[in-house]
């Protein structure tokens, strides 16, 4: 009779475990899109490349399980990240190695389904501590983010308008771990950073102060990067006017060779802002933004950084075409002596912008953009990376459904061509049709 007891009550304790857990409360959102896009030229010379035309589409959803008021298990994931109908990639590519560019999955995963984040939230009443693959690689305003999910330990803590945080981040682990033996030991990409930042009704302003330390490298070539970066950064409303302005400087070592002693040093810049006046039925605005290039190619101070180090980022895209971080992951590079990555880099950047909204629901807008290098890469080269511009118009079908039309056309610059003088550019557009819906 004891055994039995003994039974039921085992049996009463794991049903009382499950009900509790199975008591969560889940709250789902997310997005999912599909795009058309037409692009003429896949080159930027004359009587090269041909055009290229697709589909594609996306579903990302954010799930997070509330255990408690405090205790929170928060995940993401994409999945069928594809163009339809199109080859699948190779699951051996090299984003197998390092992940994709924006996922904690490989470019092979995201085109079924790839986690990015998986991570706890806990309120405790000394700061919310998150611990797991989370977002990083992006702070203030959008200029120079690259929104990329890492593992990290991340902490904040809020009093009044006030917001203390700090955290350590994993970028990429090269140790020896049952995946991937090497001979290799405290080879990874680690960062650290603290922030402050302080939101009043109509704003906010803030700093983030970050170190960070690639040893990646050690096992092949023994030398280490060693980078420090402050970024304050500053959004404000003035009755119909907001203005935002970010300010990026990076310095240390980006090469420090254990062997030989030799140091490259970064000592690099960049500066963004951009106003926008909403007068209701009409909006116009304006953007400049800044990123320093190499004064001397062959000293041991590099100024402009590196493509990822100190640049326009994959969240930041002014433009359809030139510097537009999506339209390179679905299309491609567009290839030249220097090829367009689709991230501003080395470069001058303005842009004015105006709008109208006809009815609520649908919104017309138009802008000019120019780009010039700020410094040569070849003796003799021209800067100029072109004028662009784009039309857009944005319908809201429902409160969740939207249809966006986008066309826009780059008188391209002769920078493309580099040091090769003798070869014309040829000019390029495209046009861009997305269906969104968000849940």
């Amino acid at each position: 009779m004891k055994r039995k007891l003994l039974v039921l009550l085992a049996l009463g304790l794991v049903m009382a475990f499950s009900t509790s857990a199975l008591a969560a409360d889940v709250k789902f959102s997310g997005n999912f899109y599909a795009a058309g896009m037409y692009q003429d030229k896949t080159y930027s010379i004359k009587d090269y490349g041909n055009s290229t035309a697709f589909y594609y589409q996306r579903l990302r959803v954010r799930a997070e399980f509330a255990v408690s008021p405090s205790l929170s298990l928060i995940t993401r994931f994409d999945v069928m990240e594809r163009a339809w109908g199109a080859p699948r990639i190779d699951p051996d590519n090299f984003s197998t190695f390092i992940g994709d560019v924006d996922s904690a999955g490989s470019i092979s995963e995201n085109e079924n389904i790839a986690f990015d984040w998986a991570y706890i939230r806990y309120a405790s009443p000394i700061g919310v501590f998150t611990v797991g693959y989370q977002e990083d690689l992006a702070w203030g305003t959008k200029f120079a983010d690259w929104s990329r999910p890492a593992g990290k330990i991340a902490w904040a803590y809020n009093f009044g308008g006030v917001t203390l945080m700090a955290d350590v981040a994993k970028l990429l682990e090269l140790s020896s771990t049952a995946k991937l033996q090497t001979p290799w030991t405290d080879a990874d990409i680690d960062k650290y950073s603290v922030a402050a930042k302080y939101t009043w009704k109509g704003g906010e302003a803030g700093m983030q102060v970050f170190y960070l330390r690639n040893a990646a490298t050690r096992g092949i070539a023994d030398f280490k990067s060693e980078i420090y970066g402050v970024i304050p950064y500053a959004i404000a409303k003035f009755g119909p006017i907001t203005v935002e302005a970010e300010v990026d400087y990076y310095w240390g070592n980006l090469a420090d060779d254990d062997t030989t002693g030799y140091k490259l040093k970064m000592d690099s810049l960049g500066i963004y802002i951009d106003a926008l006046a909403d007068l209701g039925m009409f909006y116009a605005g304006g953007t400049f933004a800044y990123l320093a290039g190499d004064k001397n190619l062959i000293d041991d101070i590099n100024n402009a950084g590196t493509v990822t180090m100190m640049a326009g980022g994959k969240d930041w895209m002014p433009c359809l075409i030139m510097f537009n971080f999506d339209r390179t992951y679905w299309a491609g590079t567009i290839d030249a002596p220097i090829p367009d990555f689709g991230i501003m880099y080395n470069a001058w950047f303005y842009q004015g912008r105006v709008g109208v909204r006809p009815i609520p629901a649908l919104d017309l807008g138009a802008s000019l953009s120019y780009a010039h290098a700020d410094k040569e890469l070849f003796p003799g080269m021209k800067k100029d990376y072109g004028w662009e511009l784009d039309v857009t118009a944005n319908y809201k079908i429902t409160n969740n459904l939207s249809y966006m039309l986008g066309v826009g056309y780059l008188w391209t610059g002769k920078y493309w061509r580099g040091d090769e003088t003798d070869l014309d550019v040829q000019d390029n557009y495209l046009v861009i049709n997305k269906l969104t819906l968000t849940f």
